[in-house]
């Protein structure tokens, strides 16, 4: 996997917990104007954070980065148009990496409110809210990148 030397799956079960954790912790900050989701990782905690929360205004930046395991430029697909600069908008992200779409995203809506469930030291600062940190070298599996099948043991 390149740089990356752990391993982390996520279940949706575990998914689903650390974004109801996510939005425990929003909870006091808000109310929030509305979410803006980040495409594709963002979709499925920013669902459960807008019902656990009761947002109903939801949209999304859409952004490309990763071309299988490997960060690619950024490519902007689709912005939101905010007559704003984010103030009382809540965004959701799966997990801050390098920090490079949460750089992008903050200079589109600087005031906005930055959550992710997961966050790796080098992305981290740039996020106001996460769940779990994990290191750099760990690449995260979530849920709709993986199939059942067997793995070998981690000292083979």
């Amino acid at each position: 996997m390149g740089a990356y030397e752990k391993n982390f799956p996520v279940t949706w079960e575990e998914l689903h917990r650390n974004a109801k954790a996510l939005a425990w912790r929003l909870n006091s900050l808000g109310p929030f104007k509305g979410i803006i989701s980040v495409t594709r990782g963002g979709l499925v905690p920013a669902a459960v954070v807008a019902r656990e929360l009761e947002i109903r205004l939801i949209d999304t930046i859409c952004i490309s980065s990763y071309e299988g395991d490997k960060q690619e430029e950024l490519n902007v697909i689709k912005d939101v148009q905010l007559e704003e600069d984010g103030s009382g908008w809540l965004i959701i992200d799966d997990l801050v990496d390098t920090g490079d779409t949460a750089r992008a995203v903050r200079k589109m809506l600087p005031k906005a409110h930055f959550a992710t469930v997961y966050a790796k030291p080098a992305g981290r600062p740039l996020v106001d809210t996460y769940i779990t940190e994990v290191s750099q070298d760990t690449w995260i599996f979530f849920p709709w990148d993986m199939e059942p099948q067997p793995v070998k043991p981690i000292v083979s």
